[in-house]
């Protein structure tokens, strides 16, 4: 791996498959992103298991078009509707929403469409010349290092995660216990498994993913009322006049997109938490703040930049350190080693190809976000008269028979079920389910760079930790960053201080006058 080649080697894997499978991906996340009550963690864990029988860069191209496509998709609903199709379009609602009402929806959906485009080109860009040289510096991890950004992983997504910090621990400890089941991978002794051969090999992944996100959401749902759509706006038309506004907030783009790439980059934030700190920014620095939030082409613009960068700063981190930056990208480390690949520094020697597949697609799926988002606009709006209960059904059917075919197993059935009741009580608990899903991920490697540091030391623990750290301040480094993480909420009065109080305010302002 030299040179160019990381930039080109990739295009010996596309052929007509996979490209069918790139732009499939992209449209059906659209869609997905479209429909309100879906999300793009939602689509990849359901979609998951279809993608067994197919070429790794299929498989791969076909769930990145999924995740990247539901991110920007949420801006229609957040137009056409007031209400955001997925977590991250929440602010878009704020100022697309109200310009469509002015009759001007589909300079609203142009405008969010290419913000989401550039900002997602403008990630893959950081993407491609960041993690190869974060990957090589990473190669230089001992089990040590490498048990210190687990643990780090795992803090900083409870930290993040809605609700209290506790709470996010309490669901990161939960995970690494789940995580255990199954035969030691030193002694080869079960545990855990309470006399089931089915445990052995420990949870399923795909099972508790689809249960926890997939079902569990579908449960949600049906104790909502789904939104009131009685005000929804049907006319779309002139999306490509957004290109004569764009280029005058060419500042707020870029700095959105900075945002976006560092939020996504840090394990467990995601677009939601970039969207609403660069419309903050935005607000701030705008010439006219008292114009957001009725209608300001420059709001639409930070959150959708902001929201859609997340995706390749999400994905420098898994594919660098094989750390998630967010719970689809843990879902998307899944469909690696499903697929035989560790994502991690040593992707980049094993199997360069396709990390070179996947920059080029990543770059391709913008550009259909771009071409889909402006001619589409139209025919995306009519999806939102879709009956709720019959997508309900659907996913569903894809639910369970998913879960089947990855095994062809019945008891994963029951995992499903069993962590679908999981999710549903600690959504109800308001206990996050991401931490359960890093620290699933998270917890072998944990375990295993443990256990291997551990015999390293031979019992002088103590001593070869301080000679350890004497050789390199790396893992000492990470080990204080997570203490402070940890203790942050104690010196702060909501804890949450990477959030902007004034834009969840005014979201919150908006939506009870839109009621």
């Amino acid at each position: 791996m030299s040179g160019l080649s990381l930039y080109t080697a990739g295009l010996s894997l596309f052929n007509i498959t996979t490209l069918i499978a790139l732009v499939g991906g992209s449209l059906l996340g659209i869609i997905i992103g479209a429909l309100p009550g879906l999300s793009a963690i939602m689509a990849v864990s359901i979609l998951l298991p279809l993608t067994y029988g197919m070429a790794p860069q299929s498989a791969i191209l076909m769930l990145l078009g999924v995740y990247c496509g539901a991110n920007y998709g949420g801006s229609i609903a957040a137009t056409l509707v007031n209400i955001p199709g997925t977590p991250s379009a929440v602010m878009t609602t704020l100022d697309a929403y109200p310009l469509a009402k002015k009759g001007k929806a589909g300079l609203a959906i142009g405008v969010a469409t290419a913000a989401s485009a550039i900002g997602g080109i403008f990630s893959v860009i950081v993407l491609t010349l960041i993690s190869p040289i974060i990957a090589r510096f990473a190669l230089k991890f001992t089990s040590l290092e490498m048990l210190a950004v687990s643990i780090f992983g795992i803090s900083i997504i409870a930290f993040i995660s809605k609700g209290s910090t506790i709470k996010g621990l309490m669901a990161g400890i939960f995970g690494l216990l789940i995580a255990t089941i199954g035969f030691d991978p030193q002694s080869a002794v079960p545990r855990f498994t309470f006399n089931s051969l089915y445990l052995n090999s420990g949870v399923q992944f795909t099972s508790a993913m689809i249960g926890l996100f997939g079902l569990t959401e579908i449960m949600l749902s049906l104790g909502k009322a789904g939104g009131d759509r009685s005000g929804a706006i049907e006319e779309v038309k002139n999306t490509f006049e957004c290109f004569r506004h764009i280029g005058k907030y060419f500042g707020n783009l870029m700095r959105s997109s900075v945002i976006g790439v560092i939020v996504g980059a840090i394990p467990g934030a995601g677009g939601t938490i970039a969207s609403i700190i660069a419309y903050a920014q935005q607000k701030k620095l705008s010439r006219h703040p008292d114009e957001m939030g009725e209608g300001a082409i420059e709001g639409i613009i930070a959150a959708e930049a902001a929201n859609n960068a997340c995706c390749g700063g999400a994905m420098t981190t898994l594919l660098s350190l094989g750390i998630p930056g967010d719970s689809v990208t843990a879902i998307l480390m899944g469909a690696f080693i499903i697929h035989g690949m560790q994502p991690g520094p040593n992707l980049f020697n094993t199997n360069y190809p396709l990390v070179s597949a996947i920059f080029i697609g990543m770059f391709i799926i913008n550009i259909m976000i771009l071409v889909l988002g402006l001619t589409g606009a139209p025919y995306f709006a009519k999806l939102l008269k879709f009956p709720p209960y019959l997508l309900n059904s659907m996913i569903l059917v894809l639910c369970v028979v998913g879960t089947y075919g990855v095994q062809n197993s019945l008891f994963d059935i029951k995992v499903m079920l069993v962590f679908a009741a999981l999710g549903y009580a600690f959504a109800k608990l308001e206990i996050p389910r991401s931490p359960i899903v890093l620290s699933l991920i998270l917890g072998p490697l944990m375990e295993e760079n443990l256990r291997r540091w551990m015999l390293l030391a031979d019992g002088n623990y103590f001593g070869y930790l301080i000679e350890c750290c004497a050789k390199t301040p790396i893992a000492p480094i990470i080990f204080a960053v997570t203490i402070l993480t940890l203790v942050s909420p104690l010196f702060s009065k909501r804890g949450k201080s990477a959030l902007s109080e004034d834009a969840l305010e005014q979201y919150e302002a908006k939506n009870a006058e839109n009621k």
